[in-house]
């Protein structure tokens, strides 16, 4: 199969299936990440991290 550049990455959704998030270039569309929701858990290592979605649609990531 040949490589066209893009990855797919499979997370889990708020009903807990999994979907499919297109990476191309390295790059993650915000708009696949917060599709149904405003907040991501994202863990890292033993650390886990909050990244938000704000009303002025910036992005806040806390520990």
């Amino acid at each position: 199969m040949k490589d066209d550049g893009r990855n797919r990455a499979a997370t889990p959704s708020l009903g807990g299936e999994a979907r499919q998030l297109s990476l191309a270039d390295k790059r993650l569309d915000s708009r696949e990440l917060f599709r149904d929701t405003r907040e991501i858990i994202i863990t890292h290592g033993d650390e886990t991290y909050r990244l938000r979605l704000t009303a002025q649609n910036k992005l806040i990531l806390t520990k």
